[in-house]
């Protein structure tokens, strides 16, 4: 199989947010995607974007994505966050995961970075066991938390 992985552009965004959709059906919250195209094209190539991407492409079609933005961790200093690995569900099982996380690994090693880091479903064993294979440490013992919109918001209100 022959693909390119290379840095996303602001015109490949549509495809990405398509991506960004199949995983969140994959997930089995195909109602959660909030952001918008007009989000991911402004936050990732403003004067300061918010993210880096890159896309794996098959004979022009952008079946794959990578989306990281740097952290900084108390332990660690410099570090660099996976929001998500993406691939259609096509293209699975052909190595586009793989050259994914290389670019990124390649990416994260050429900023400096301590550590790259990233959260995996707990039930999502292929996911899991390609990390494994991979090197990565995933940390079953921890907690993903997060505060959502309305938690924010009902946090403000109690101040």
């Amino acid at each position: 199989m022959n693909y390119t992985i290379r840095a996303a552009t602001k015109n490949d965004m549509p495809k990405v947010l398509n991506l960004i959709k199949e995983l969140a059906v994959f997930e089995k919250e195909p109602d959660a995607v909030e952001v918008t195209l007009t989000d991911l094209e402004h936050d990732g190539f403003c004067e300061n974007p918010a993210f880096y991407c890159f896309v794996a492409e098959v004979n022009g079609t952008i079946e794959g994505m990578a989306l990281v933005y740097n952290r900084y961790s108390t332990w660690k200093g410099k570090a660099l966050h996976l929001e998500d690995l993406i691939v259609s569900k096509a293209m699975r099982g052909t190595g586009i995961g793989s050259a994914l996380l290389d670019k990124v690994v390649k990416y994260g090693y050429q900023l400096g970075v301590k550590r790259i880091n990233w959260e995996v479903l707990d039930w999502n064993t292929p996911a899991i066991e390609f990390y494994e294979k991979n090197g990565a440490h995933v940390m079953r013992e921890w907690n993903v938390v997060h505060l959502n919109e309305q938690a924010i918001k009902n946090y403000i209100s109690k101040l």
